[in-house]
């Protein structure tokens, strides 16, 4: 088994950095097809108003504030789609940034940054670095004093682009939100393990672990070391559950996904 995963390190090192020069220079989104998908989707946009925020460096890039039904709003979500995906994708980001005002949540999704359609989970963890100013171009814009809960929701590779922040700025990524809430957590491709360990077992605020009874392999493989990280830090609203009769993209599941989270958020 060593010698396997010694292998299969060696033959990471070597092609990895070939298919990240068949996407573009290493670590560098593709901004062009960010800018043709905000292009695609910002006049379509029926509920929320599209904005543009900027990172601390000037680069600027599409968001979605889309305001509660309920007023005063209980606070704010901020979403992290997929991979590859934008800040209206159809399946998980628009059900859950577009339903959650109805239970008294303002939602902020954003555009983390994206390569070509064929890049591997390896082929985004150079990346994973240009996604952090953006989350903390987010958290700007709501501002530390924002009235009620700031909560953190990431699906698959967003939720490794908000845990590596984590790892990398530790406390003073922390103190900006009050709840976290991962879906599909630890996706990877096949024959690909995570090449980041998760960064629950730092987190004390309440964690919600979402994932679909017919989620990716990596994800159900690494749903006990993720159990244990979350009984480790010992929040008594941090919790596990599997959304029943839904897949890694929750297609056509998305309302399941929505009372999931807000049956979990009306107990923050």
């Amino acid at each position: 088994m060593l010698i396997l995963k010694r292998i299969q390190l060696a033959l990471f090192c070597l092609v990895s950095p070939l298919m990240a020069l068949a996407q573009g220079p290493l670590g560098v989104p593709d901004l062009a097809r960010e800018q043709r998908m905000a292009a695609e989707i910002s006049d379509a946009i029926l509920d929320g108003e599209p904005e543009q925020l900027e990172t601390r460096d000037g680069q600027r890039f599409l968001a979605i504030f889309t305001e509660s039904a309920v007023t005063p709003a209980r606070g704010i979500v901020v979403i992290l789609h997929g991979r590859g995906l934008h800040p209206d994708w159809v399946d998980v980001v628009q059900p859950l940034r577009v339903e959650l005002t109805t239970h008294g949540w303002n939602t902020l999704s954003i555009q983390l940054p994206v390569l070509g359609k064929s890049a591997s989970y390896y082929d985004y963890v150079p990346l994973f670095g240009a996604a952090m100013p953006r989350i903390e171009a987010a958290f700007d814009r709501i501002g530390l004093a924002a009235g009620g809960k700031r909560v953190l929701l990431a699906h698959s590779c967003g939720s490794h682009m908000a845990q590596h922040w984590i790892h990398q700025q530790g406390h003073a990524a922390l103190i900006r939100f009050d709840a976290y809430i991962g879906i599909g957590m630890g996706a990877t491709d096949r024959g690909q393990s995570m090449r980041e360990p998760f960064a629950l077992k730092d987190m004390p605020m309440p964690v919600l672990d979402l994932y679909a009874e017919r989620d990716f392999p990596s994800v159900h493989r690494l749903a006990a070391e993720r159990l244990a990280a979350l009984r480790r830090t010992g929040n008594p609203l941090s919790d596990q559950q599997i959304i029943p009769d839904a897949e890694h993209y929750f297609v056509d599941r998305g309302a399941a996904l929505v009372d999931a989270v807000a049956a979990w958020l009306s107990r923050l």
